[in-house]
């Protein structure tokens, strides 16, 4: 299992700026019709999908930097997906092959309003395999951030090489950016998924979580207007909390102020990617300045380009 690069590494290596994404990437299928479930579908289109991934690429197509570190089926989809990642501008010095497991999947369904269901194959796959020996610590040490989420905490080796990646990087004084990107269709239960994402949440900086979210981590009204449970999230340490709320946008949170932002109406087609695309836009803006986190200004900006963004892409 050899480490994988090419011009975008050299490229990366000399970027101040540089975006470390940690986790996962998979095979999306997704019906090719929309608003229909998966046994009625007829057919699929493949797509590459994970988070982590998706962030990675969003930063690299802004004109940012960013790496991806993770491991891959030695298949085709594994060769694709690391294709893809390099097509994209994406360094991927820190991806690995396995050779005795594969890549993983998901079909994904669309229901007529857009929003998404899941079904995974990982039994296990490859990138839940990724150990501590094999992470390219250098790479994660040579980032401005380090940004993860919470499915490569679900079972061992991986979760045990996420920590020691964001425990390197913290040692290093790197920014720890945190989307968890609640899948609870991969926990063994709730109980279980609320407290592995909960297990390493003081250790960020930055910590996007949407509406739903907070209310599966506090297990509160997810229509919380008085930011009661958004605030309970808050702690000692942590720079920025944004929460997105779907089509009536966002608020944020900082140690100093806190705010909202109206979202855009639009007839939503897919909202497959958008939260990446969102996170990847104000990790570009943190990459170049980290006053955001001390600018209310500046957090409003950021906030209205990944928005816009988000139209862009759905």
């Amino acid at each position: 299992m050899a480490p994988l690069g090419d011009g975008a590494a050299a490229a990366a290596a000399a970027s101040p700026n540089l975006v470390v994404s940690f986790g996962e990437m998979l095979i999306d299928f997704v019906p090719d019709v929309a608003g229909v479930s998966l046994a009625e579908s007829g057919g699929f289109v493949k797509a590459p999908g994970g988070a982590p991934a998706n962030v990675a690429c969003a930063i690299s197509k802004l004109g940012g930097s960013s790496a991806f570190v993770g491991k891959f089926g030695d298949d085709e989809f594994g060769h694709m997906l690391v294709d893809i990642l390099k097509k994209n501008g994406v360094n991927a010095e820190g991806c690995l092959f396995d050779e005795h497991a594969r890549t993983a999947l998901a079909f994904v369904t669309l229901k007529s309003n857009g929003e998404r269901e899941f079904m995974f194959y990982r039994n296990p796959s490859a990138d839940m395999l990724l150990t501590e020996a094999e992470l390219n610590v250098d790479l994660i040490r040579r980032a401005k951030i380090f940004h993860y989420g919470s499915i490569s905490l679900i079972t061992e080796p991986c979760r045990s090489a996420h920590v020691a990646a964001m425990r390197a990087a913290k040692a290093a004084g790197i920014l720890c950016s945190y989307d968890p990107n609640v899948r609870l269709p991969l926990w063994p239960s709730e109980e279980a998924a609320r407290a592995g994402i909960l297990s390493i949440w003081k250790e960020a900086d930055f910590i996007k979580v949407s509406d739903d979210e907070v209310a599966f981590l506090t297990q509160g009204d997810a229509n919380d207007e008085k930011n009661v449970l958004c605030l309970s999230l808050w702690f000692d340490g942590l720079k920025l909390l944004i929460v997105t709320d779907g089509e009536k946008g966002c608020r944020y949170f900082t140690k100093d102020f806190k705010g909202s932002v109206s979202g855009f109406s639009v007839n939503t087609v897919d909202t497959t990617g958008a939260g990446d695309a969102f996170v990847g836009s104000l990790l570009v803006h943190v990459a170049k300045d980290d006053s955001i986190f001390h600018v209310r200004t500046y957090i409003l900006s950021s906030i209205h380009h990944a928005s816009l963004l988000i139209i862009l892409q759905t």
